[in-house]
């Protein structure tokens, strides 16, 4: 889908593309909201290591909220591509003292993880949402457990496997594609009992997609909202950010981050989810008093 038949100006989708949406897991929705990025990994692509320890992801965790995060994702288990699986109980190990520090501070905690137990775990320990990169489909327990605890979720839509999933990405139609995936997904949960008004999508950027599948998707994420589900779009210093311009580093592309944000804000996106919160604020701040004005 290109887009090519709509004829809706960017500011009528802004207009459009959120309405009805109130809030998400207690957080209002009434202006883009933005999930800092708490990995507690070796190896993830952007900062594995940094944060690999319970203690200095507590205070990452802490300085983000500072900066002005609205929501915190722990993670800890990689999804870049090529990553390989973490054991269970060394996931739990790696997240459950974050999660429940992080959670004390008041802060809407998510949990970034595939497996129903680790979920119910964090949201024992204080979580409020989980962010499935599988969209709740790879454990069969997710859904139920998810739906058992009151959880807000997010489901997102990745074809493969992290190890495998940028070997040969391939769709006919990708928008179609993907909403059609996420439309499914949100039925499912539905199905088991977590009501629309707790269900968050992301179209997965980056996860089984080459740099076409996700300019097409970034260009027309706004056939997602006749879902009724708040989008979350992840953007933050990704691999195709580096492709479009001088390859550089994960750290080092934080304006291409903005733009890509940016354009998915003007298309609907209401949460962000990012690794640099501070430039993601200021932006956000300025963005808002220019529409406002």
């Amino acid at each position: 889908m290109t887009g090519g038949d709509d004829m809706e100006s960017p500011a009528h989708r802004r207009g459009s593309s959120h309405e009805g949406l109130a809030s998400f897991a207690g957080v209002a929705l009434d202006r883009p909201r933005i999930m800092g990025i708490v990995n507690v990994t070796p190896d993830s692509f952007s900062d594995g290591g940094d944060f690999a320890e319970a203690e200095a992801a507590i205070r990452h965790g802490e300085r983000l909220l500072a900066e002005g995060a609205d929501i915190l994702d722990v993670g800890g288990e990689s999804t870049r591509p090529g990553a390989e699986p973490v054991p269970e109980q060394e996931e739990l190990r790696r997240v459950l003292p974050v999660v429940r520090a992080l959670a004390g501070l008041g802060a809407p905690v998510s949990i970034d993880t595939r497996r129903a137990g680790v979920a119910a775990a964090a949201f024992d320990a204080g979580a409020r949402i989980v962010n499935d990169v599988t969209a709740l489909s790879s454990d069969p327990r997710a859904v139920a457990v998810a739906a058992a605890k009151g959880a807000s979720v997010v489901l997102m839509h990745m074809q493969g496997e992290p190890q495998t999933m940028q070997q040969a990405p391939h769709y006919d139609d990708v928008v179609v594609e993907v909403r059609d995936y996420l439309a499914a997904r949100i039925a499912v949960c539905e199905a088991a009992g977590i009501p629309r008004h707790r269900i968050a999508i992301d179209p997965g950027i980056g996860f089984g997609k080459t740099i076409g599948h996700n300019l097409s998707l970034l260009q027309n994420l706004d056939v997602l909202a006749p879902l009724g589900c708040p989008v979350l779009l992840g953007v933050s210093r990704k691999g195709f950010i580096a492709r479009l311009s001088r390859s550089e580093a994960p750290k080092d592309r934080v304006f291409g981050s903005l733009a890509a944000a940016f354009a998915g804000i003007l298309r609907g996106a209401r949460i962000l989810r990012v690794h640099d919160v501070d430039a993601t604020r200021q932006a956000l701040a300025v963005w808002q008093a220019i529409a406002e004005a």
